[in-house]
């Protein structure tokens, strides 16, 4: 399996200027209106100043109204650019977050299932969802709070210094003071917010256990036990999360302090200066202005700031998902196949061994699936039954031998590309949320209705028909409002309407009866007399017509042939199907 290298702050931030990239128009465009917000700001203290300066001393009134008039236009440009700049942030953060999801999603899409154990479910929602917000929400706030600090201190500082040079002092070192503040709130928050989002991940994984498992949990009378395990998950992220809210509080009162204690000392020196005829009256206003500016910027940037370690944290957990090499993964050229033969696929003494594990699952795993013919895969609990299944879906990647489709090795064929010629029923039943003509189209979305229908009768799902909305029914997340074996059907109905060379049923007909079981399998004989079917099963009755029987044991192919053959020569099936003749007679 690939291993995500170590990423530093760098590469996420790389991985930041990647996602911004393609949007440079947009970036050009948030700047701009960002400098005429600023502009406005900056410009009105200054305007202010000289009417100040004119109402002293001149009073001369078409100045005044000059003075004002360009008060006006700066507020309005301004407040043109905060509305531009907010408006195409939020755009442009929007886009970011996104696209960052979306990397994230498609590339758990790619993964197989021991890429994907290595995160766990709770945490891939995490890293999709919460993460990518966080990343959004911040460079939001980067944007309109942090970029414009830098302009804003250095303009206002240099206004200072050209109107008197001690208050220019003053300020500036007001400025660096703030500056070193949020420079220690941020090392001291940075440790804490990269904790807060693991917790998220337990509290994700731990909530998502008990909510799934409910029943299990209030069947073993374990409800004090699960709710002390949720308390402690949520107990460390609300500690955390008080620590991170008293380094706010501890900033915000600082910064606070010296908004006041700034003002009292420029007006204080303002006036010592004023007096000694070192500075006009209306440019203390000014001072104070642009220190207030200051300061406001400088609080503001404080929350973006603070925020910053855990998006960067958030970025580290992207970028871990990105970076990771599934360890299934198409060649650079992949081969094409220009048509499937009467092999349909072929394991030629094939074996699996996990990354994890010591011996290996499956070992020397001969036979072939050839076209208008059933095979059937029977074996013990763990005998390696599914496991076949996922290797022809290419879930698995044979570790020897070779595992053929159309005559072409699997692993030099996209994954694309072969699934599109495999109509699969999982083992569980999953449907997803929508209608049932949505869930059956996922078999190929330009299904008609009246192919649908034909789908489901072949599946033996006539309820639908009962149904009042009929094809148009909904479906809750994971089929839960219909029962077991309603969903089995209709996952079978949905493999049904796609068109493929091959057909496989994993253990899908577990939740049926009998009856059901048996009309089921005769209109599929005729529904699929020209594909090739594997039936992967647990009850003999399922698959005694079966063309070709292969008994598993321990991963290996212990007896193949018809049912009748197998009786004869493979004690494994006699027994096998001895015992569910046992079980049958007794339940009768």
């Amino acid at each position: 399996m690939g291993r995500p290298r170590e990423y530093s702050r760098g590469a996420s931030l790389r991985l930041l200027l990647s996602l911004i990239a393609p949007y440079k128009g947009l970036v050009l465009a948030t700047v701009a209106c960002l400098v005429c917000d600023m502009t406005g700001m900056l410009y009105i203290p200054t305007q202010l100043s000289a009417m100040i300066n004119v109402a002293v001393t001149s009073h001369d009134m078409n100045q005044l109204l000059a003075h004002g008039a360009a008060m006006l236009v700066a507020a309005l440009v301004g407040s043109g650019g905060y509305i531009s700049s907010t408006f195409l942030a939020s755009r442009l953060c929007a886009k970011v977050g996104r696209d960052l999801r979306l990397r994230v999603y498609e590339s758990s899409l790619s993964y197989a299932a021991s890429d994907f154990n290595r995160f766990g479910t709770g945490s891939m929602i995490t890293r999709t969802l919460s993460d990518s917000n966080v990343v959004q929400q911040t460079l939001l706030m980067a944007i309109l709070m942090i970029f414009p600090v830098p302009l804003m201190c250095v303009i206002s500082v240099t206004l200072a210094f050209s109107t008197d040079v001690v208050m220019g002092w003053i300020l500036l070192v007001v400025t660096a003071s703030v500056i070193a503040i949020s420079a220690l709130a941020v090392r001291q928050s940075a440790p804490i917010f990269t904790r807060l989002q693991g917790f998220i991940d337990r509290m994700n994984v731990r909530l998502r256990e008990s909510i799934t498992g409910v029943r299990v949990i209030r069947a073993f009378g374990k409800e004090e036990r699960e709710r002390g395990r949720l308390d402690e998950t949520f107990s460390d992220y609300a500690n955390n999360a008080i620590r991170v809210n008293m380094v706010f509080a501890i900033t915000d009162a600082m910064t606070f302090f010296l908004m006041n204690a700034v003002e009292a000392v420029i007006m204080w020196a303002g006036a010592n200066r004023a007096g000694a005829y070192a500075m006009q009256i209306g440019s203390i206003t000014a001072l104070v202005e642009y220190a207030m500016l200051i300061m406001f910027c400088m609080m503001m940037a404080q929350m973006a700031i603070l925020s910053v370690p855990r998006a960067m944290a958030c970025l580290t957990r992207s970028a871990e998902v990105l970076d990771l090499a599934p360890e299934i993964a198409d060649d650079a050229e992949c081969a094409r196949l220009d048509g499937v033969g009467e092999e349909v696929a072929r394991f030629d003494h094939v074996g699996l061994r996990f990354s994890d594990a010591d011996e290996e699952t499956l070992h020397d795993v001969d036979f072939s699936l050839r076209r208008a013919q059933t095979t059937a895969i029977i074996g013990n609990t763990g005998s390696g039954k599914s496991t076949i299944a996922k290797m022809l879906l290419r879930f698995n990647d044979v570790t020897s031998g070779s595992l053929s489709f159309g005559g072409v090795d699997v692993r030099r064929l996209s994954q694309a590309e072969l699934r599109s010629h495999i109509s699969y029923v999982p083992q569980k039943a999953w449907l997803f949320s929508g209608t049932i003509a949505e869930n059956l189209r996922h078999g190929d979305p330009d299904a008609s209705d009246e192919r649908l229908w034909h789908a489901l009768e072949v599946a033996q799902a006539g309820f639908v028909r009962d149904l009042p909305a009929g094809l148009a029914s909904p479906v809750a997340q994971g089929g839960t409002n219909f029962s077991g074996g309603q969903r089995q059907r209709l996952a079978i109905a949905r493999a049904l309407v796609r068109r493929a060379d091959l057909y496989v049923f994993d253990d899908s007909f577990s939740a049926l009866d009998y009856k059901t079981d048996a009309a089921l399998r005769r209109a599929l004989a005729d529904e699929l007399d020209g594909a090739s079917v594997l039936i992967i099963a647990q009850r003999v009755s399922t698959i005694r017509d079966a063309d070709q029987i292969v008994v598993l044991s321990d991963g290996a192919v212990v007896g193949m042939g018809t049912h009748d053959e197998l009786m004869e020569t493979c004690p494994n099936y006699r027994a096998i199907a001895e015992s569910q003749s046992r079980g049958e007679q007794s339940n009768a």
